[in-house]
């Protein structure tokens, strides 16, 4: 046991004494068993409003400031590396060709970058070519210490231009409205609305619905708001904790759609053009276990759903008045999951997935299908939001992790392409990047796909520093994309590889299945084997790979640490998940409800009590020599408090018998998203390379 978790003598490390949290004893008695969780005076939830370093009880608000003191004064060792990389990524910072705008009614939508890249600039253009300035990001952010806008999208009638802001960093949105004809901006919802898929124009451009956050943040409620002016219409309020909920018009703009979801289950109400204030109609009642989407395409609509087994999911025509399903139009093939579908006037767009990649597929009304894949090893494709349903070109973004955001323009009746726009970095080739799609076989015998970027000058079989990234749950899938930041890095000496482990979902949904609940720990020996199979490859360093994971990546990594310490040369964790135990018991927590179905209930559930326990990486820290440790968390973050990291840490810290630094970086400012602009991007990954580097250089 380490006393004083400073660093030895001779260490690359500074050698400033770490904050020693005291020991509480909290003991909890749950399901005939008991636990001590003797940190639990870090957690604090404040009666109402957002946390502040102000708010905070006095002697956790002086243990908060000595860990900020901490992390200042362990990081400045950095600071040099830290500049260098930060020029590197400004000197690359990209000039972009902004894609040729989005049509809608002979106006063009588009936005472009500020000078230095920070912010966007909202535009569109008359078919004379006279442009109006819609929206400075820049303005609406002066002033605030956080600032990010999302959801911008114009009504159907090209009048009004709505986008939603967040200024504390909590997800709790305010939405503004822009009239376009007189240049008015007013907020229309002054608080607590839901800013990722939470309010969309209703068809006739007279109504916005949105989504109402509770006091747990969750959105709870749908209004219904009439731009000429009048009171807030309720039309939806849901009573189950574990259901999240989006709105959107349907592609032709004959619905409004709310899509009530949770983890296994799933249920859409519709409201009908012409019909706006009617009470929605459900399309099938929610069942748990099944889970669809709802769109339309040629008067019909389209149900796309994991039903009957289906677990990769089918697509059905339904119709549009009765909803009984009229026949099916693809049909559901394992290991090939319909990830997304985009239906314009002329063809039917698919996005799926096969062996693990991206393929494009067209469809007529005859049923003819065009596919479209890309050579690339591996690489990440997109679909254009907001685009005019008669359209007669798709707008894609294809990107590699060695090739820049290109906008892609394809035919929607023959599929052929055209380049129509680019990121393009200053002082950056992609011809000097390798990627390369590798296979690490599991104890089980499961292949995990590895996204491995390296120099092209750099041999292959030369041993070099890995930072290892993964994430591997909620089946959200790690796509590869670019990322300027790790071009920097393996400038810098360094491969950089992507583990799409299990409890994602890149080679299908079962792929997700054997990575949650019981299966778990499948994810964290899934990320071993790959850093395992890179090293006997000749491509990494045996001692000098550093883990990298983001939220319940945080998990995964700090997982695999208790697992095999000794193999990490460090650990990023950034706003990680790792109190899991104790998250999962607390029914107040906002996303408890909603995941339980992907961790279990250790309230209720005695199986998934000890599973839990024996990996939720707090509860599993050991006496055993830990790598260093950079934690980082935002005070005001609600999806993943800031007292997660910081009970890791200080129970490393009590436990490790390694001299190694454990480290909270916390930002008394922040949420769980960074504000968004490019060079707060630039400062946070300058801050985790340099630290990354560092730890193989003390290695």
């Amino acid at each position: 046991m380490n006393s004083d978790h400073s660093p030895a003598a001779g260490s690359l490390w500074p050698d400033v004494p770490a904050p020693q949290a005291p020991q509480r004893d909290h003991w909890i008695s749950q399901l005939g068993r008991r636990r001590n969780d003797p940190y639990d005076w870090l957690k604090f939830v404040p009666e109402e409003g957002s946390r502040t370093m102000d708010n905070l009880p006095p002697d956790l608000r002086a243990h908060l400031q000595a860990e900020i003191d901490h992390s200042q004064a362990m990081l400045q060792v950095l600071a040099p590396l830290e500049a260098q990389f930060h020029a590197a990524m400004q000197a690359r910072a990209p000039e972009i060709d902004a894609p040729l705008p989005i049509s809608s009614h002979g106006w063009r939508y588009g936005f472009r970058q500020t000078a230095d890249g920070a912010h966007r600039v909202f535009t569109r253009t008359a078919p004379d070519g006279a442009e109006q300035v819609l929206f400075d990001e820049a303005e609406r952010a002066a002033g605030h210490a956080y600032y990010r806008a999302t959801d911008h999208q114009h009504s159907p009638d090209d009048r009004w231009f709505a986008w939603a802001e967040d200024l504390i960093g909590d997800d709790r949105h305010r939405i503004c409205l822009l009239d376009m004809d007189s240049g008015d901006i007013r907020v229309v919802v002054a608080a607590d609305a839901y800013g990722y898929g939470g309010f969309t124009f209703a068809p006739s451009s007279q109504q916005l619905f949105w989504i109402w956050r509770d006091v747990h943040s969750r959105p709870t409620r749908l209004y219904r708001t009439a731009l000429a002016g009048g009171p807030d219409v309720l039309v939806y309020e849901e009573q189950d904790p574990a259901i999240f909920m989006q709105v959107a018009r349907t592609a032709a703009g004959s619905f409004v759609a709310l899509t009530l979801a949770g983890p296994d289950m799933s249920e859409v109400h519709l409201i009908a053009a012409g019909a706006e204030t009617a009470p929605p109609r459900i399309v099938r009642a929610r069942e748990r276990g099944t889970s669809y989407a709802i769109n339309e395409w040629a008067g019909q609509l389209l149900m796309l759903t994991d039903a009957d087994g289906a677990i990769d999911r089918k697509l059905l025509a339904l119709d549009a008045v009765s909803f009984a399903v009229t026949g099916e139009l693809v049909a559901h093939q394992e290991g090939r999951p319909i990830l997304t579908i985009l239906p314009f006037a002329d063809a039917l767009v698919r996005l799926e997935r096969s062996n693990g990649l991206h393929r494009l597929v067209l469809r007529d009304a005859s049923g003819r299908e065009v596919p479209i894949a890309f050579d690339d090893p591996a690489y990440a494709l997109s679909l254009m939001p907001g685009q005019e349903y008669g359209a007669r070109r798709l707008r894609i973004t294809h990107q590699t992790p060695a090739s820049p955001p290109r906008w892609i323009d394809i035919d929607l009746r023959t599929g052929a392409c055209e380049t129509v726009g680019t990121v393009r970095p200053r002082n950056f080739a992609s011809a000097d990047y390798r990627v390369e799609r590798l296979e690490a076989r599991t104890d089980d015998g499961r292949l995990v796909p590895i996204t491995l970027l390296s120099r092209a000058d750099m041999p292959a079989d030369q041993p070099a520093p890995l930072l290892l990234n993964g994430y591997g749950a909620y089946g959200y899938s790690s796509e590869a994309q670019f990322s300027l930041p790790a071009t920097v890095l393996v400038d810098a000496g360094f491969r950089y590889a992507i583990a799409h482990v299990r409890g994602g979902s890149e080679r299908g949904r079962r792929w997700f299945f054997e990575g949650r609940r019981m299966q778990k720990r499948n994810s964290m020996s899934d990320f071993i084997a790959c850093a395992r199979h890179l090293t006997s490859l000749g491509r990494a360093h045996a001692g000098a790979i550093v883990a990298q994971g983001r939220s319940a990546g945080g998990l995964l990594v700090c997982g695999a640490m208790n697992m095999e310490p000794e193999l990490w040369a460090g650990v990023i964790a950034q706003v990680p998940f790792v109190d899991m135990l104790n998250t999962m018991s607390d029914a107040d927590h906002p996303l408890v409800p909603l995941f339980r179905p992907d961790w279990g209930d250790p309230l209720a559930d005695p199986e998934a009590y000890d599973y839990i326990a024996s990996i939720s990486p707090y509860e599993n820290i050991a006496a055993a020599p830990y790598p260093p440790l950079l934690t980082t968390a935002g005070l005001k973050d609600d999806r993943v408090p800031y007292w997660e990291p910081a009970k890791l840490v200080a129970n490393v810290r009590a436990l490790s018998t390694s001299r190694n630094p454990a480290i909270l970086h916390l930002d008394p400012d922040s949420g769980h998203q960074s504000s968004g602009d490019q060079d707060s991007e630039f400062a946070e990954a300058a801050l985790l390379w340099a630290f990354a580097k560092q730890c193989v250089r003390a290695g």
